[in-house]
């Protein structure tokens, strides 16, 4: 753990100025890591300095203007010093973007790094797009209310002067989760801890639940948890270009590019505890490969890796997992493959909920002429590689397609149209979120493995990251048991509502 010294900094950074408060030492007796980059160590007089920067920047503004979508997709110079990096442009990176950008406005000068800005594969336009309170954790429950309350209430957030409303296509028709005898216990106690939040959620008997849903076949159901107010499901990439939309409109910064490095610093500011002789050594850059084939670096203030699936490997280039301490803990977050299939049932029910089974099959309807989309999780030992997002057809015929006909007679009839394949940013370790700061780096915050609900949580934890860089700390819902320290002090937080 290191004293921070560094809360200057911090405060600093929201009076607007992070990077422009460096701390200046001499590092000419120190040898520096292989990729290390310092803009206040360069030896030279201030006045031929300010000659290079000008001149640097006269040679990009010719460049930009020859080639204009060669360095950034706005026509707008590369930014190569900024106060916060977002690693990832899907919709949580955008959801901070946006919330970070709307509270300091042209005070902090923000960049999204997105290896694909077409979005062809990202996690979040593959979504289902759900959105449900039935979760047995305090914190899943009210990021997902906080959520529902914004996408109710988007156009007053996410509205851009001169351009139309977003619309997110919310569709109210809820949430039915299915519990057999074996699971009816944990419902109810899921059910208590809802309540008590006062997630609108309610208890249906099987004759209950045969009354309301006559085409369900009910006879091996205990229970049943229905969610009706905010539960429901909405369009993945609308919320996405709303985020992203807005962000931009305020200033945010989007550059096409993969992370390949990190550039590390020592900083004499920061003394570590119970050894004052011992330097620290932070983060303050990535080298970026661009679209064009081109590498670029962007010094930052503060990096957020919001990368999906992805977040392990990049969290490995910046040591956390392969360093000494507290870097010795892994990001556990890695890509998980799951499928899913659109499928038409002639004589299946024309309206109907999210439907989520005790086989852990998942299905709900999907425009109308009763076609509907469906999948399920593979066992831990069935669990599909990941280096395509080809899709198993025959994973519908084995292993969910007996199950859907038994729960719904009328889905015997069901023909699969088409499918496709998506990734979880699974957490391998307790299958929840890791937000917040990591103990090492002061300027290092995480916002992924959320294993399957990030889309619908995407809105309130883009708020908690902006709460928790410019407030030091969490104001509207406390999400302190996400940080990355329960993965050092070995104290999983396991949520038992996962699809």
């Amino acid at each position: 753990m290191y004293t921070r010294k560094i809360s200057s900094i911090l405060r600093s950074n929201f009076n607007y100025n992070l990077c422009a408060q460096r701390f200046k030492h001499d590092s000419s007796e120190r040898k520096s890591p292989r990729n290390h980059y310092d803009p206040d160590t360069v030896n030279e007089n201030p006045i031929d300095r300010c000659k290079r920067f000008l001149k640097r920047d006269f040679n990009e503004i010719v460049k930009t203007f020859n080639d204009p979508f060669d360095q950034y997709e706005d026509n707008k110079l590369f930014p190569k010093t900024v106060d916060v990096l977002i690693i990832g442009g899907g919709v949580m990176g955008s959801s901070i973007a946006y919330w970070l950008q709307n509270k300091c406005r042209d005070g902090l000068n923000i960049a999204v790094v997105e290896k694909d800005l077409s979005y062809e594969k990202a996690s979040s336009v593959l979504s289902c797009g759900g959105i449900r309170q039935q979760f047995s954790l305090k914190e899943n429950i009210q990021l997902s209310q906080f959520s529902a309350e914004f996408l109710r209430d988007i156009k007053d957030y996410l509205t851009v002067p001169d351009q139309d409303p977003p619309e997110v296509n919310f569709n109210p028709s809820g949430y039915l989760f299915l519990a057999t005898k074996k699971g009816a216990d944990t419902m109810l106690e899921n059910h208590k801890v809802q309540k008590e939040l006062g997630a609108c959620v309610e208890l249906l008997t099987p004759d209950m639940i045969k009354e309301k849903y006559p085409w369900l076949n009910v006879d091996d159901i205990e229970l049943g948890s229905f969610g009706s107010l905010n539960s429901g499901w909405f369009d993945p990439w609308s919320l996405l270009n709303a985020f992203r939309t807005k962000a931009k409109s305020l200033g945010t910064y989007y550059v096409e590019g993969e992370v390949t490095d990190f550039g590390f610093k020592f900083d004499q500011s920061i003394s570590a505890e119970g050894n004052p002789n011992k330097e620290y050594e932070g983060i303050n850059s990535v080298k970026i490969n661009l679209a064009n084939g081109e590498t670029q670096q962007i010094v930052f203030g503060i990096c957020i890796i919001a990368a999906g699936a992805n977040s392990g490997n990049i969290a490995r280039k910046a040591k956390v997992g392969e360093g000494k301490g507290f870097l010795s803990t892994p990001l556990p977050v890695e890509a998980r493959k799951r499928y899913v299939y659109y499928y038409h049932a002639p004589k299946g029910p024309s309206l109907a909920p999210m439907v989520i089974d005790p086989s852990g099959i998942y299905f709900r309807p999907d425009s109308f002429d009763n076609h509907y989309i469906c999948g399920k999780s593979p066992m831990p030992d069935d669990e599909p590689d990941t280096a395509n997002l080809d899709v198993d057809h025959e994973f519908f015929e084995k292993e969910i397609w007996s199950n859907l006909a038994h729960r719904v007679p009328a889905f015997e009839e069901a023909k699969v149209k088409s499918s496709w394949a998506g990734y979880y940013d699974y957490n391998w370790y307790d299958q929840n979120a890791i937000v917040g700061p990591h103990p090492s780096y002061f300027n290092l915050f995480f916002a992924t493995g959320f294993s399957g609900h990030g889309i619908q949580q995407a809105p309130a934890i883009g708020r908690a990251i902006m709460e928790a860089i410019t407030e030091n700390g969490y104001s509207s819902i406390d999400l302190t048991r996400f940080g990355f320290g329960r993965l050092i002090a070995e104290k999983p937080l396991y949520e038992k509502s996962i699809i």
